[in-house]
């Protein structure tokens, strides 16, 4: 339980180092947050590459939403900035852990996704000043129903692999 919690409040952290840092040096803390994590709460040799892949995923993900103009980045660039690319692998960190809890029951995990994907983009957005070019409400709608089918998804993807350990409560 104070791995779990401890999870949380490291991402909650770097979640607020990303947003309000940019892509500034201050970005070297939410990278240190992540190595806190393989060496105080979860593995490289367990999770690296399923960290690695969700990271990939939300990379593309958001890319191909701001190439379709969702998201408006202050810098132009074919993909998303460092620091959201960051933000994606500290969410890879929470889904064995903190957030484990919310794979039990696929429609859990697509509720929560639909509420919290969304607000989580509002405030970021706010914070670290992205635009919504086709206005709030549309893109909040669109992030609630891509995230109602992505958070199922990634807990399946965040399975462990039949030769990797399964965590136990304990951890």
């Amino acid at each position: 339980m104070r791995k779990q919690l401890a999870n949380a409040m490291l991402f909650q952290l770097g979640w607020f180092i990303c947003v309000l840092s940019g892509d500034s040096p201050w970005l070297l803390l939410a990278a240190a947050i992540l190595m806190v994590h393989f060496l105080w709460i979860g593995s490289w040799t367990g999770e690296g590459r399923m960290i690695i892949g969700i990271a990939l995923i939300g990379i593309t993900l958001d890319s191909f939403l701001h190439w379709l103009g969702v998201f408006q980045f202050k810098q132009v660039s074919l993909l998303i900035p460092l620091w959201l690319m960051l933000l994606w692998a500290l969410l890879g960190t929470t889904l064995r852990h903190c957030l484990a809890w919310t794979a039990r029951r696929w429609w859990l995990a697509s509720a929560l996704g639909a509420l919290f994907g969304p607000l989580s983009y509002y405030a970021g957005g706010r914070l670290a000043g992205v635009g919504f070019a086709y206005g709030l409400w549309p893109t909040l709608i669109g992030l609630g129903l891509l995230w109602a089918m992505l958070l199922p998804l990634l807990h399946v993807l965040a399975r462990p692999a039949p030769e990797e350990p399964e965590l136990t409560a304990q951890d």
